[in-house]
């Protein structure tokens, strides 16, 4: 863990290092517990599920809970998860981690990442890192419990890990029964110092009914309550098995050069709506996931000097959705779309350039070849809407990078670097389950150039970082009214890209240690605050307005007191401003501020751990995450979704 910290101290930009013990001291449940306290994260849950609406630096912006993650790439263990579609989210749970990797914007260039979120890079345990068996039981309020079991182990020039879970929860919205089994491992083998090869294997089935968008004013009189839709439907995802099975080898030469190799297969089929009464969508998902990276370190004009060259790969191999009347068996097909030859190829060249002992320099630039080829195969409703029936879109686009570090101290750095990202419009965003969606001219990727600089470090009592940054974007990825409302039908919305917008911000996290006694106690004051600062440049319609679904404000902090015999106890607040739910800007969900607190006994042999998390304790009714709407014409609308009540959680584990 210390050397993938240094490592990401080196990058020219902002990133950070969220280790799973630390989390685990309340609450692990889903990734909003993980990624609490990371500047310039929003990872917030709705109806307690996976899927949960994550957005770095305004990625994904467009995008509710419960959909693919756009906008930033997952990987496990430096392996993809994201693919032509996205992010499929039933597989980001806490399972089975060591720490987690946050590398926001073009900072994430070492992974083959182009998005303007950056990558989350989440790092498994293994036999060396976790060895031993681990019982671990949780429960709490909204009928939340989970049972993990876990072991790890080292048998001579071999080491394992294997951990298996199983969880449900009740939930605190009605209609939001959500249940989880799933199976993370990895074994490991080094063949001689210099060969050492890893596989890894994920799987997880899941299903949840979808947390239902309420009012302001039914969200405030009872925030419990789901709409009538909701109830009426009963909406639901079940994952019926996804499958994500990877190996990765390292060859390290004679000069200490690295060649590693990487294969990812994922199959992931997903049903929308099964048990509700609306046609269910049966989703075909297999990705192939390829990538090979070489670094070498040596010196150029006499000066110390790292290079990289990367190659990285997804592609659709069999993926598509069908549409039926009734159920997959006794149903009538009604649609059928592919999605198979649509892939992500990016190559990658980097150096890191020793200038002096305290400057560094680093370069970079990706090529990108970008492939979308989807055709609707069938549909029972002829197309008389004059649009295509397929879509195929196939370009490179490059993407550069410059950056300098340098070193006011041994552990402080002033940092900051100028970078192009770029986000394709995913696979099932540009058709879901009819004609191609490209009503006046097909959807292009988003691009961005970006200028960040800033600070960060250990320095005596503090540790933090503090980064400023401004994206220029280009084709954004948004909704967009593509055909206007006329006397007969009313307006068509639809994913589009929009008008120039402009994404910039402060990302800024302090971990400050304000008193240490002789004993060994200690008194930690952490905080994290993002300002999201999201708007268009200057659109004919809305002009400066800004982008909804994101708070402006986020503010988080904890006080903690740690005792030396590994007692500790704390409280917490997390604080938003309102925020836009349409482009029109003409209603806004109301800011709100949440208090918690965390208890308990971490012991210091490393044999029993105890935690009580207590959330919301003021039972505050607020919205958790919005749908981003079009123009709600200043109507208080069901677009907004619920966070939990006031809840307590508990948790025992016992390592042997």
């Amino acid at each position: 863990m210390q050397a993938a910290k240094a490592k990401l101290d080196e990058v020219a930009g902002g990133t950070s290092l969220v280790t799973q013990a630390e989390v685990e001291k309340g609450r692990s449940a889903t990734l909003e517990d993980t990624l609490a306290y990371q500047p310039g994260v929003y990872a917030q849950a709705a109806g307690g599920n996976d899927a949960i609406k994550i957005s770095i630096r305004g990625s994904g912006a467009n995008t509710s809970p419960g959909y693919f993650r756009e906008g930033t790439k997952f990987l496990f263990d430096g392996l993809a998860l994201t693919g032509a579609g996205g992010t499929p989210y039933e597989l980001l749970d806490t399972q089975g981690l060591n720490y987690t990797e946050v590398l926001r914007g073009a900072n994430a260039f070492e992974y083959g990442a182009l998005s303007l979120g950056g990558a989350i890079n989440f790092v498994t345990n293994t036999g060396r890192t976790a060895p031993g068996t681990r019982i671990k039981v949780e429960g709490g309020s909204f009928g939340w419990e989970k049972e993990t079991l876990s072991t790890g182990g080292v048998v001579g020039d071999a080491d394992y890990f294997v951990s298996v879970d199983n969880s449900s929860r009740d939930g605190f919205q009605d209609f939001t029964y959500t249940k989880a089994k799933g199976i993370v491992s990895n074994f490991g083998y080094r063949f001689s110092p210099k060969l050492e090869t890893r596989v890894y294997l994920r799987y997880r089935e899941e299903y949840h009914e979808n947390s239902g968008q309420l009012t302001l004013a039914q969200l405030k009189k009872k925030p419990s309550q789901t709409n009538i839709a909701t109830r009426d439907t009963r909406g639901d995802s079940t994952k019926l098995g996804s499958t994500w099975i990877g190996s990765k080898t390292t060859y390290t030469f004679d000069d200490d050069a690295k060649l590693e190799a990487g294969l990812v297969y994922h199959d992931y089929p997903q049903i929308l709506s099964r048990k509700s009464t609306v046609n269910p969508n049966y989703w075909d998902w297999r990705d192939i996931n390829y990538s090979l990276n070489y670094t070498r370190t040596d010196h150029l004009f006499g000066l110390s000097s790292t290079s990289t060259a990367g190659w990285t790969s997804t592609q659709h191999i069999n993926a598509g959705v069908r549409t039926y009347k009734g159920n997959k068996d006794l149903g009538i097909l009604q649609k059928d779309v592919k999605y198979d030859g649509s892939f992500d190829h990016v190559f990658s060249l980097g150096n890191d350039l020793s200038l002096t002992d305290n400057l560094y320099l680093s370069t970079g630039v990706s090529a990108i070849q970008i492939k979308r080829n989807v055709k609707v195969s069938y549909s029972d409703r002829p197309n008389t809407s004059g649009l295509p029936s397929e879509y195929l879109y196939d370009e490179w686009r490059f993407a550069p990078r410059i950056g300098l570090r340098y070193y006011i101290a041994p552990d402080v750095q002033l940092f900051g670097n100028v970078s192009r990202t770029i986000d394709p419009p995913s696979s099932w965003s540009i058709s879901g389950s009819g004609v191609t969606t490209n009503y006046t001219k097909p959807l292009v990727p988003q691009t961005a150039n970006t200028v960040e600089f800033g600070i960060k470090g250990k320095y005596g009592i503090f540790d933090g970082s503090l980064a400023f940054y401004k994206s220029w974007v280009k084709n954004e990825l948004l909704n967009v009214q593509v055909l206007p409302a006329t006397a007969t039908s009313a307006a068509v919305v639809s994913t589009s890209n929009a008008t120039p917008t402009i994404h910039q911000g402060i990302e800024a996290g302090l971990s400050t240690r304000l008193w240490e006694g002789a004993n060994g106690d200690t008194l930690t004051w952490r905080q994290a605050y993002t300002l999201n600062d999201f708007h268009y440049e200057n659109d004919p319609l809305f002009k400066k307005n800004e982008l909804p679904g994101l708070p402006k404000h986020i503010y988080q902090g904890e006080l903690q007191y740690q005792f030396a015999n590994g007692l500790y106890a704390g409280v917490n607040v997390r604080t938003a401003s309102s925020t836009a739910v349409d482009y029109a800007n003409s209603f806004y969900a109301p800011s709100y501020t949440l208090w918690g607190a965390r208890f308990g006994f971490d012991d210091p042999g490393k044999t029993w751990q105890v935690y009580l998390d207590l959330k919301n304790l003021t039972n505050k009714a607020y919205v958790t995450a919005v749908a981003p709407s079009y123009d709600v014409q200043g109507k208080d609308t069901a677009v907004l979704y619920p966070g939990d009540g006031f809840g307590a959680f508990t948790g025992v584990t016992y390592n042997f």
